[in-house]
């Protein structure tokens, strides 16, 4: 097995977590497989908060497999969690859904329509689908399971003994609300929900009127948890409890018993202890003073474990949203980032910012800054001029230890397709003709060498693009613009139409609507821009526009141009 000593001497903060939970491993379990973890909570739509739960410890999972190290990236899948509310915007839920409100999530039925058995399992699929697209490698955990299947029935009656030291633990940071007062929300509520994989429902601590117990039964005549512990027998395993939703009663031996579950903050300590867990990242909720991580971190010695280390992750935003919540529905999932944009691009806008670093992700204009951007730092990385910590968070986000992740052969810029299938409404023999001449050199031959890439323009073009942003190229020329140009408008665009089809590239159209201006300015065309000449060209590039799609800005024009046609230009510019 490798050493310490032979990590990664790259700077990222990738490399330095792994090898801080490399030298960790060996110290408390030496010659184990490393473990790292992540929860994730299946109660609405596991959004791209959510994914950081997962990215951070992934990337370093994967860091570790890199050095030749046994890695096991425990995914818990928290569907024994309450059903807490409805969540809006949800499509086939309605308020009828809320009779299931105290429920295990695997109790309560799909979103009508659903093709899976239960509500957990419905959002559990597309995480799941999403995690293989983006090459992330875990062993999944169904909390149900392990909880039904009596996996922890030791830890729930060793929690039950201890309860006393639990409940000493927990009263130091009880604190008592002023009469009439609200108690202080989490300072971000999206931040609650990303972190809400951990278990991190509105769950209370296990006190009651009755004393402290840990272990919360779900009732065995309406399967909810609004259950109330009154009697416990440490000998026996005897506990009594009754229903205050449908007022059943009974007392079940706990030692056979395996319906319900220990309290959040008992139940995540317990599951370190349990796993072994090395690594784990925690919500910012969960890294504040009292929170569960903090408690959480004095709870798990009762069960002879050590807490994990692990950074405190931010927030992500979505580019036009202010936040996520998932309550509060249409909230963009990885499936939905997925569908406009390829797995390395979001694999590295995760792993280029440290955890402890917000960011968001672009579901409008912005996503074209960073596909630029991207395809910037490939080619940095193909002539070597890239920045180490660019280097490693590009490698990262294009393969895992793995193996590379499919990509586009021959990747175009992610602003030319998107363009491009806006003006051809994604009509293929239209959008081949056009790429085919984008570079006559190098020409395009098949769709396929542009996909995924054009795949996912084409769905952003369609799904995110609003309907009056879209191009609509105009079917007969403004003769009434036309007929008011002045003599200088006139000629600009003759110079340009004249030009068209020794300049019929990319790069010679490009050449062309830059140099009409200068031209006309009695410069070369190759001539260095000046203030004055920015100020033509942007008022010719306006005319343009607007003889070509009726509005003063669009796609790129020279992209345009290709798209319309030469004949086309030459109809609707003809002065």
């Amino acid at each position: 097995m490798p050493t310490v000593a032979q990590s990664s001497t790259e700077t990222d903060w990738v490399s330095r977590f792994a090898d801080d939970v490399i030298a960790e491993s060996e110290r408390r379990a030496p010659g184990k497989p490393v473990v790292v973890a992540s929860g994730l909570s299946p109660s609405g739509p596991i959004h791209l908060g959510n994914l950081r739960e997962v990215m951070t410890p992934h990337l370093v999972a994967d860091e570790i497999r890199r050095r030749g190290y046994e890695v096991r990236h425990l995914i818990s899948w928290d569907d024994y969690d309450r059903y807490r509310k409805v969540p809006n915007g949800v499509p086939g839920v309605d308020e009828s859904w809320a009779e299931h409100i105290g429920r295990p999530l695997t109790s309560v039925p799909a979103p009508a329509g659903s093709a899976h058995p239960n509500w957990a399992a419905h959002f559990k699929a597309a995480m799941i689908e999403a995690l293989a697209e983006l090459g992330v490698e875990y062993d999944g955990i169904s909390q149900t399971e392990q909880y039904n299947g009596g996996v922890y029935r030791e830890q729930v009656l060793h929690a039950m003994k201890h309860r006393g030291d639990i409940d000493a633990i927990l009263e130091q940071y009880r604190t008592k609300k002023a009469p009439g007062k609200k108690s202080q929300k989490p300072v971000d509520e999206a931040e609650l929900e990303a972190a809400e994989g951990s278990g991190a429902a509105a769950e209370d601590d296990g006190t009651g009127s009755t004393g402290y117990f840990p272990y919360k039964p779900y009732c065995g005549g309406c399967n909810k948890d609004l259950t109330v512990v009154s009697a416990y027998d440490d000998d026996t395993t005897e506990l009594t409890y009754t229903c205050s939703a449908c007022g059943f009663s009974e007392t079940v031996r706990l030692s056979e018993f395996n319906r319900g579950k220990l309290v959040w903050k008992v139940d995540w300590p317990m599951r370190w202890a349990y796993e072994g867990v090395i690594f784990e990242p925690s919500g910012v909720d969960h890294s504040s003073p009292g929170s569960s991580f903090q408690v959480g971190g004095q709870i798990v010695s009762i069960f002879d474990g050590v807490q994990p280390i692990g950074p405190m992750y931010a927030f992500v935003g979505i580019s036009g949203m202010a936040k996520m919540s998932s309550s509060k529905g249409g909230v963009p999932t990885p499936a939905d980032a997925l569908k406009i944009m390829e797995p390395q691009l979001l694999r590295w806008l995760y792993a280029r910012r440290r955890p402890n670093q917000s960011f968001k992700i672009a579901f409008d204009q912005e996503i074209q800054r960073l596909y630029d951007e991207w395809d910037k730092l490939e080619a940095k990385v193909a002539d070597g001029s890239v920045l180490p910590a660019d280097a490693a968070a590009y490698a990262r986000a294009a393969r895992t230890a793995a193996g590379e992740l499919p990509r586009t052969p021959r990747p175009l810029p992610y602003r030319t397709l998107a363009s491009v299938v806006d003006i051809t409404a994604g009509h293929e023999d239209q959008t081949l003709r056009i790429l085919s001449e984008l570079d006559p050199a190098n020409p395009v031959t098949s769709l396929d060498e542009v996909r995924p890439r054009l795949d996912r323009a084409e769905n952003w073009i369609s799904t995110q693009v609003p309907a009056d942003q879209r191009t609509l190229v105009r079917e007969e020329p403004d003769t009434e613009l036309l007929a008011s140009l002045d003599d200088a408008g006139r000629e600009s665009l003759r110079l340009l139409v004249e030009g068209l089809d020794s300049h019929w590239s990319l790069d010679g159209l490009t050449t062309l609507v830059y140099g009409v201006p200068k031209v006309m300015a009695g410069l070369e065309p190759d001539a260095k821009p000046t203030p004055e000449l920015k100020v033509a060209q942007r008022t010719f590039f306006a005319l343009l526009y607007t003889l070509l799609v009726s509005r003063e800005t669009g796609p790129r024009l020279p992209t345009l141009l290709l798209a319309v046609g030469a004949d086309r230009v030459r109809k609707l510019l003809a002065v």
